[in-house]
């Protein structure tokens, strides 16, 4: 979903330093909140901690067994949502938690800012938010001072208000079922990193519109791509068109229906069964529940339809790119075995 930031005010905010436990680095606990009473200082925190934050994927608190009212994190926001006045102390609190989970050797230091922001609005409806950043990467920065009849030039250090590394939104919204959060995480692809999500905040995602798009989008290109070619005889270029076909039956209804999809996209009897086997040991290992039929979301459609590749390989030479009707192109081997497509078109541009 796309939240609206146009009305959203900073109302405390508190920076401390949280260091690398494991490698002996320390942590610092600021006194006092920082004075943001100067509006461009303002406009720019808000950038900073916000603009990562155009479509998002919510999540919920969890904790062992599921039991979300023993996360910490989950706690320590409720405390400051609940009673404003607890903001300092609470956000201490949140400080020396992630100092405690912060225990592999390659987790950078980093500046962490705590937030509490007044008017956001989620799905039409305003709420207080409690925002979590952490910059993780210092830059020197130019500064250029004008004096009578000169110029100095001295170097600064400095964090980039265009690059923040990990932050969460904490929205004040169903704190009966575990808040809802959104988290970005630039480093979320290596292993260490995982402790942002899974052990200092440890959510799941939310069982939504958007996370069922996504999951089933992901199910049925790993099928096209991963076991297809393992029960039939299948070439890239029908991958493709699979592929293809997933993408646009999301694009074209608003509801989905499993039947239909599988109806539509798959059509074969043989081909529809093999994906429902796949689809069940899928969501068997992944732990993930997904209804079969939902309203679709289309930023998950769009999020997700840049990972479904429609080009073509050929050798080194050439890529195609395939984005309408398969039956445009043809494959076939010469008398001397070389293979080939041919392609029909009516216009060129």
């Amino acid at each position: 979903m796309t939240p609206d930031f146009s009305n959203t005010k900073i109302k405390n905010c508190i920076v401390h330093h949280v260091g690398n436990r494991t490698n002996g680095e320390e942590l610092f606990l600021s006194k006092n909140n920082i004075s943001i009473d100067d509006q461009r200082l303002h406009e720019i925190l808000l950038k900073f901690f916000l603009s990562p934050f155009q479509n998002l994927e919510l999540f919920s608190f969890t904790f062992s067994n599921e039991e979300f009212q023993l996360n910490p994190v989950y706690n320590y926001a409720s405390d400051i949502f609940n009673s404003p006045a607890s903001f300092l102390k609470k956000s201490k609190d949140l400080a020396k938690l992630l100092y405690e989970t912060s225990n592999h050797p390659q987790i950078k230091a980093g500046d962490l800012f705590i937030v509490r922001l007044k008017d956001v609005q989620i799905n039409n409806q305003a709420c207080e938010a409690l925002g979590i950043f952490k910059s993780e990467n210092r830059q020197d920065f130019l500064r250029l001072e004008k004096n009578e009849n000169e110029f100095t030039l001295n170097t600064e250090d400095g964090i980039n208000p265009d690059k923040l590394d990990k932050g969460c939104l904490i929205f004040n919204l169903e704190a009966e079922t575990g808040l809802r959060v959104a988290i970005i995480d630039k480093a979320n692809k290596s292993s260490e990193a995982q402790f942002w999500r899974e052990t200092f905040l440890n959510i799941k995602p939310c069982r939504d519109e958007y996370h069922y798009t996504k999951e089933f989008l992901n199910i049925a290109k790993d099928y096209v791509t991963k076991q297809l070619h393992e029960d039939f005889e299948v070439n890239k270029a029908d991958q493709i068109d699979l592929l293809n076909k997933s993408v646009e039956y999301f694009k074209k209804h608003d509801t989905f229906d499993k039947n239909e999809f599988e109806k539509e996209v798959f059509q074969d009897k043989g081909v529809i069964k093999s994906f429902r086997e796949f689809d069940q040991s899928y969501r068997e290992v992944n732990e993930i529940e997904i209804e079969d039929q939902f309203e679709i979301s289309p930023q998950a459609v769009k999020k997700q339809n840049r990972i479904f590749k429609s080009v073509l390989k050929l050798d080194k030479n050439f890529h195609v790119y395939i984005h309408g009707d398969r039956e445009l192109i043809e494959q076939g081997v010469d008398k001397d075995g070389r293979k080939f497509y041919k392609i029909y078109y009516e216009e060129e541009r």
